[in-house]
């Protein structure tokens, strides 16, 4: 299961400006490699709890995706929306970010 956050910029709720998608373990967590620090916060990426089917029929109306763990970047390689080379890793867990055109 992950967890799904869709947010909205205003008032216009019609079209979906940042999905975050995490897996549910993760949530709370910081990971920090060198410089690099991600907060996977409650604010950011705690919506619904969403199985694949339920995320993949969310990302297909996203245009900026945001993925951290394993279940959540794999379904994004699912959707079609990120490929192996976008991916990237901190502490061994993989993120991925992607803007659909």
């Amino acid at each position: 299961m992950m967890y799904v956050k869709i947010h909205h910029a205003g008032q216009h709720t019609a079209s979906i400006n940042v999905v975050a998608v995490c897996d549910e373990s993760l949530l709370g967590k910081t990971l920090q490699e060198g410089k690099i620090s991600i907060t996977i916060s409650e604010s950011f990426y705690k919506g619904d709890l969403k199985n694949e089917k339920e995320t993949l029929a969310v990302l297909k109306d996203a245009r900026n995706i945001n993925l951290i763990g394993e279940e959540a970047v794999a379904t994004g390689l699912k959707a079609g929306i990120i490929t192996k080379e976008n991916i990237r890793t901190i502490k061994g867990v993989s993120h991925a970010q992607a803007v659909v055109f």
